[in-house]
């Protein structure tokens, strides 16, 4: 069985994804949690279309921010996991500009909106749409124009 190799490079972007992931949740916490959010962090799960290693920093950064946020074990285990199904449909997905850009959206919109009716008796539609709105600003108006410009240095800057 060959063993793969990861490289310092990849270490190092998954670690900077889930610092930086952690560190905007809690810099803008008033907005980050609960059932009328718009979670800023959350731009970054278009990564996975430039990086695959991204994955495993949305999930770190989003296990992190929700183990410290004020939801307790239904967030941290819920809300991560959703973090990292979303990342990696965007992933696998990375071609397809559609289904990467509304996984995250849809995925949170309704699975957050899930658990927080069952653990905290938020009501469900009125929350898939105040989580699905917080998600596509995120996303669409600052998920979409980050991965332009890292495109765009990408292409200044091939060799890195």
């Amino acid at each position: 069985m060959r063993r793969k190799n990861i490289s310092t490079d990849k270490m190092a972007r998954i670690g900077i994804i889930a610092g930086l992931y952690t560190a905007v949740t809690f810099l803008l916490s008033a907005i980050s949690f609960g059932p009328v959010q718009v979670r800023v962090a959350e731009a970054l799960t278009l990564l996975p279309i430039l990086y695959p290693e991204a994955v495993a920093g949305l999930f770190l950064g989003c296990l992190l921010s929700n183990t410290l946020g004020p939801f307790g074990a239904a967030d941290i285990i819920f809300g991560s996991l959703t973090t990292l199904l979303a990342a990696f449909i965007t992933y696998r997905f990375r071609y397809n500009k559609v289904i990467a850009c509304l996984s995250p959206i849809l995925f949170n919109a309704f699975i957050v909106s899930l658990y927080l009716y069952a653990f905290f008796r938020v009501p469900y539609w009125p929350t898939v749409l105040t989580i699905g709105l917080g998600e596509s600003i995120a996303v669409l108006a600052l998920g979409i124009p980050l991965i332009r410009l890292l495109r765009a240095r990408q292409k200044q800057n091939p060799h890195k």
